[in-house]
């Protein structure tokens, strides 16, 4: 109890004394009153109980009345003792205003003076319902600062005062509404601004501070911001969504760096800060500085109840700048919006880094290639299992001269496999000089044996690529197609009496067929590659070949049930184009008599006597291990 308080209740007490001996009654008053009262007493004993209980009753409501006003005064004198300059602001009603948007229907509350409810307009949750992204009793937002008078104040904890009632607005309209939060005298404030446009999932806050010089302790250059809120479930797959949800936050002048997806962290913020985004499968919501947050005590932590319904807790401890100004304000943008690409990177600050693309190549593949074609396709108004197919026969046929000299080098590769089978039955019993003299005959022939590797090497950013951009794209979600009612979930056939571990409750019929089309076109690649050439080694390569064969796609079976339908139905078409390109080849492109003849023609013709570096390389070793090398 500070001074201030302590004089206060001595007053209060000196008042109740004083007005006590100023109001007794005199003793002529007490006779009299002793009089009358013995002269009703036989009266009072014939009346009704009734009546006798009404005065019970009047007297009790006197005591209520009485400890009513005495309750009264010691909250308020609690009020004052806990929130000093803001005890006024301490009670009141709450009142919400309600400001809906071509894009949002944000819900502010006067509590807190704080936005409790944001609703995207233009999509649902997975069962039809509004999709809001946060909600008031799921959600935190307020600034903390001590006042001169050592009180801690939490803006959430108050009544702001507004004088708007709620609008609708739409197009490039502006919307402004503003909640003040004043001390006692009406006098100092902090006001949040909200400026709302009517076609944009980002608004604009301004907090202000007016005489907040003369309030807020000295000793502390910043606010505190808190923000938390717990993730609520808007797809088919909470596995998925705890997969993809975390939060993503940027430091001033670098790439922005996200805490990982996959387990509860907590992390230190330990530079300025740009921004801070609280990242869904496909929605986000964000906040984002103009002048950078400070460091002072900011951390970011994600939390996760596995028995509960809710995606993630995700919480921010931020701080707001301040230079102890008459007045002063703080500029935050907050986005509540689509992980939609073109949107995110329209706003120019790194937001649309929230979209999973891969790192490195992958990310370029898919940002300067796959992205630019799946829009373009985009903008035909097509069923979204059409664009993916024309997309994937896009792709194919921009591979398709890779596709060719992978399988022209297994044709040679196979006219070989006769006299390689020869060079191992020969040389069964020496491995280095098996090698040597089956390179000589590769050498002969013009036959790159890796030429076949390579075209598949660059193939593989592309089927990276793939893996991250399906089930990050929110274009596919909710987009049905065939028997898949959502090409960003999972597509379920038929729903299982129990659980399979690692694979699920349900069976996806387009994880089924990528699965088939797996092992025939698996089977078909081996039959096309020269790499049975016989001997112990050859043997090994067959087999290996099988156990691929047969294992790859019970593994990818299991990985992709739960996966996004749209991703699952891509590699079916992949692989049905690439059986298809391959038969197309082998019938109507390659002729494996021609190429016999050409081996064969290159093999008589004298050959340089300069070594490739890979020849150098094998006599090389072979000198290391003992063996002579390979005379011209």
């Amino acid at each position: 109890m500070d001074k201030n308080s302590f004089i206060g209740l001595v007053l209060i007490g000196a008042i109740l004394i004083g007005y006590s001996i100023m109001t007794a009654p005199s003793d002529e008053e007490i006779q009299a009153e002793k009089l009358k009262r013995d002269s009703i007493e036989s009266a009072e004993a014939d009346l009704p109980v009734m009546e006798s209980q009404s005065e019970d009753v009047e007297e009790n409501e006197i005591i209520e009345e009485v400890h009513a006003v005495l309750g009264d005064s010691v909250a308020q004198i609690q009020q004052n003792e806990m929130f000093g300059e803001f005890s006024n602001a301490s009670s009141g009603d709450v009142n919400y205003v309600v400001v809906e948007t071509d894009k949002l229907i944000l819900t502010f509350s006067n509590y807190g003076g704080r936005i409790v409810s944001a609703e995207l307009k233009d999509y649902k949750r997975h069962d039809s319902t509004s999709l809001i992204l946060f909600d008031e009793a799921e959600s935190l937002f307020n600034l903390n600062f001590f006042t001169n008078s050592n009180k801690n104040i939490y803006t959430d904890e108050f009544y702001f005062e507004t004088s708007e009632s709620g609008k609708v607005i739409s197009g490039e309209n502006d919307y402004k509404i503003s909640y003040s939060l004043y001390t006692n005298d009406k006098q100092k404030s902090l006001t949040f601004e909200y400026l709302i446009n009517g076609s944009d999932f980002m608004i604009e806050l301004n907090v202000v501070l007016d005489g907040m010089d003369e309030v807020i302790d000295h000793r502390g250059d910043e606010l505190g911001l808190n923000w938390s809120m717990d993730v609520p479930s808007q797809e088919q797959s909470l596995e998925n969504q705890r997969r993809s949800s975390t939060i993503y936050y940027k430091y001033e002048g670098e790439d922005p760096d996200y805490i990982t997806e996959t387990s509860d962290d907590k992390e230190e913020l330990l530079a300025a800060i740009n921004w801070i985004a609280f990242k869904q499968q496909y929605f986000t919501t964000a906040l984002i500085s103009k002048n950078s947050f400070d460091k002072y005590n900011a951390f970011i932590e994600t939390k996760t109840d596995e028995e509960g319904e809710m995606v993630k807790n995700m919480t921010a401890s931020l701080s707001i700048p301040i230079e102890h100004s008459a007045v002063e304000s703080f500029p935050i943008s907050m986005y509540f919006g689509p992980n939609h690409f073109q949107t995110l990177e329209s706003y120019e600050i790194g937001l649309e880094s929230l979209i999973p693309l891969g790192w490195g190549i992958f990310g370029w593949v898919n940002e300067w290639l796959v992205i630019p074609i799946f829009n373009f396709l985009d903008g035909f108004d097509l069923n979204y299992g059409i664009i993916i197919l024309l997309m994937t026969i896009f792709i194919k046929m921009l591979l398709f001269p890779i596709t060719y000299k992978t399988y022209l080098s297994s044709a040679k590769m196979r006219v070989l496999k006769p006299e390689i089978t020869e060079l191992g039955e020969k040389h069964k019993d020496d491995a280095m000089k098996k090698q040597q003299a089956t390179m000589a005959l590769y050498k002969k022939a013009g036959v790159n044996p890796l030429a076949g590797c390579i075209p598949m090497l660059i193939q593989m950013p592309i089927l990276f690529a793939m893996f991250r951009f399906f089930p990050a794209s929110i274009e596919l979600r909710q987009q049905s197609f065939l028997w898949a009612n959502d090409l960003s979930s999972y597509d379920s056939i038929l729903d299982l009496p129990f659980e399979i571990p690692f694979y699920g409750a349900h069976v996806s019929l387009f994880t089924l067929l990528m699965a088939l089309s797996m092992v025939f076109y698996t089977k078909m690649n081996s039959g096309q590659m020269g790499m049975d050439a016989g001997g112990a080694a050859g043997q090994m390569q067959a087999t290996q070949m099988k156990i691929m064969m047969y294992m790859m796609p019970i593994m990818m079976l299991f990985f992709f049930n739960s996966y996004s339908s749209g991703l699952s139905y891509y590699y079916f078409i992949a692989n049905m184009i690439s059986m298809g390109q391959m038969m197309a080849i082998k019938k109507w492109i390659i002729d494996e008599d021609k190429i016999h003849a050409k081996i064969q023609a290159n093999k008589a013709k004298p050959q340089s006597q300069k070594k490739s570096k890979f020849q150098k390389r094998l006599e090389d070793m072979a000198k290391q291990k003992g063996v002579p090398p390979r005379k011209k």
